[in-house]
């Protein structure tokens, strides 16, 4: 005879939602603390793995003294211009590819090449082309967030189901009142994850242009700290970098949750 069973999860999920907060404070506390004991090591000197207060003091330093700020400010305009144009031109493309199956083919072989080559290969010939200033950077961001958010796009386009389609056109709607009233809003999961791996990858592009060529941001920044034997100012501008994309990540799952409130209701 078998038995029923089944074991309800939801008090467990709903318990670890109201706690997540603190799940997550704990397991930083927990992270530097295991930093601090390994930077304790003999065989690890300073300059190798300096511990936790020592970069604390290194940041208050940098910060106090204005570094800090100068570089992270222009390496932020980077990521946000190069994050911006770099969202537009694939959405924009995505779109059309996703609407045309020639366009497609067309631009398929180009695209999937210009993957092959990683951005880091290709940024000293930017910076040759361009020249070391802002616009280099924002390329070299833009190439790094573009075929992420494309291929979002073209399959967030590609899912909108077909009855929803036929039912737009029966109600002759234009090609806009069709974008705005149904393709945009059944694609736009998928899009803003898209922009959610944009994010993250955005820093890195930036920080790629400055490694090559520049005389600001925080790239810059780590070449100078590593030249000087400085790895406090290393793990500062890391973990500046890193707090950057955690906030851009951030951002863009609190706009997830405001455009696609109305899913949940």
């Amino acid at each position: 005879m078998d038995v029923p069973f089944s074991i309800n999860l939801k008090p467990a999920a709903g318990l670890v939602r109201r706690h997540n907060h603190w799940i997550v404070a704990g397991s930083m506390v927990l992270a530097i603390a295991v930093w601090h004991l390994l930077s304790l090591s003999p065989n690890l000197g300073s300059y190798i793995l300096p511990g936790p207060l020592k970069v604390g003091q290194r940041f208050v330093q940098a910060l106090v003294d204005g570094t800090l700020l100068r570089h992270t400010t222009a390496t932020l305009l980077e990521v946000m211009l190069g994050l911006l144009a770099g969202s537009l031109a694939a959405s924009v493309l995505g779109y059309l590819i996703a609407k045309s199956s020639l366009l497609e083919r067309l631009l398929s072989p180009y695209l999937i090449a210009s993957q092959a080559v990683p951005v880091a290969a290709i940024a000293p010939l930017l910076v040759i082309w361009f020249g070391p200033g802002l616009f280099s950077k924002v390329l070299i961001c833009s190439l790094t967030v573009f075929f992420p958010i494309l291929v979002n796009t073209v399959v967030g386009m590609r899912a909108v189901p077909k009855n929803l389609r036929d039912l737009m056109h029966s109600m002759q709607a234009t090609r806009m009142q069709t974008l705005r009233h149904l393709e945009l809003p059944a694609a736009l999961p998928v899009l803003l994850g898209g922009l959610r791996v944009g994010a993250t990858l955005s820093v890195i592009g930036a920080v790629v242009g400055e490694f090559v060529g520049a005389d600001r941001g925080l790239g810059f920044l780590i070449n100078v700290a590593r030249g000087q034997f400085d790895t406090p100012l290393v793990f500062v501008a890391v973990l500046t970098l890193i707090s950057m994309a955690l906030v851009l990540y951030g951002l863009v799952l609190l706009a997830e949750r405001r455009l696609l409130a109305w899913q949940a209701r």
